[in-house]
């Protein structure tokens, strides 16, 4: 664990232990950094699918995150799930007065399983409000095409939407390419152009919440003090090696594994 150095993640709690607020705490642990939270939402979701939502009251989400900040050296933020526009437009405001903490953004849309974890009227908050403070936004395949408002079938169709949103926001874009055919291409857009991260498909693992550890893990590097791509790199490196040391949860199920250097 590095002395000083606290990452926060400002998401929702999955039952399940494998994506949201639990994830990004094993990541963080994992990474070496003090992992701090604030919830905003509570999930009944298992491997299967989300089956309750209950959004924490936006007042209280200030206060946990008011708390962590006052009270925390805190070096990067990570947000995921924030469900509502009211909790999107009050952790912007309050983002705002922690100029130089480094921020990643995960547009957390829907579930693997395709629930929906965002209310249809929370997608322009998130867009004004919260992407302008990104260091780093963090989009999947399906969410890539919401946000670019394009079909994204190939690496090259995944480089012009991060081209185009990149442009668009004026904030650096990591595209997740995960769920493209071949091998695992992520690319990342921002000033210095496009440079892309390359790992083998990991194959007969159930992938829940590898979104979420990702993202969390560039949080935590950029909270070591990594830059942008370098975080970017480490973080590719951890979730791909979780993904090939899955965790057996029962006999065919298999599971990120966040602590796959305790053996």
């Amino acid at each position: 664990m590095k002395k000083n150095i606290v990452a926060l993640t400002v998401a929702g709690s999955d039952s399940g232990g494998g994506a949201g607020i639990q994830a990004d705490i094993k990541t963080f642990s994992a990474c070496g950094v003090y992992a701090a939270s604030v919830i905003t939402a509570i999930t009944a979701q298992n491997l299967e699918g989300v089956r309750a939502i209950q959004a924490i009251k936006p007042t209280v989400v200030e206060a946990q995150l008011r708390a962590v900040l006052e009270g925390y050296p805190v070096k990067a933020v990570k947000t995921g799930m924030l469900f509502s526009r009211e909790i999107i437009e009050i952790v912007a405001r309050v983002l705002k007065d922690y100029p130089r903490i480094p921020v990643v953004v995960d547009p957390v849309f829907a579930a693997t399983s395709g629930s929906q974890l965002i209310k249809p009227r929370a997608y322009y908050a998130l867009f004004k409000h919260l992407f302008p403070l990104a260091t780093v936004v963090t989009p999947n395949v399906p969410e890539a095409e919401i946000l670019c408002r394009c079909l994204i079938l190939s690496n090259a169709d995944l480089r012009e939407a991060g081209e185009s949103l990149y442009l668009d926001f004026g904030v650096p874009f990591l595209m997740k390419g995960g769920h493209l055919q071949g091998a695992s291409v992520d690319l990342l857009v921002d000033m210095r152009g496009v440079k892309a991260f390359k790992s083998d498909m990991v194959g007969n693992v159930n992938s829940h919440g590898s979104g979420c550890t990702f993202s969390a893990a560039i949080a935590a590097f950029l909270a070591r003090g990594s830059n942008l791509r370098v975080a970017v790199t480490k973080a590719k490196a951890f979730i791909t090696a979780s993904l090939l040391q899955a965790h057996v949860l029962r006999p065919g199920t298999r599971v990120i594994n966040h602590f796959f250097t305790e053996g």
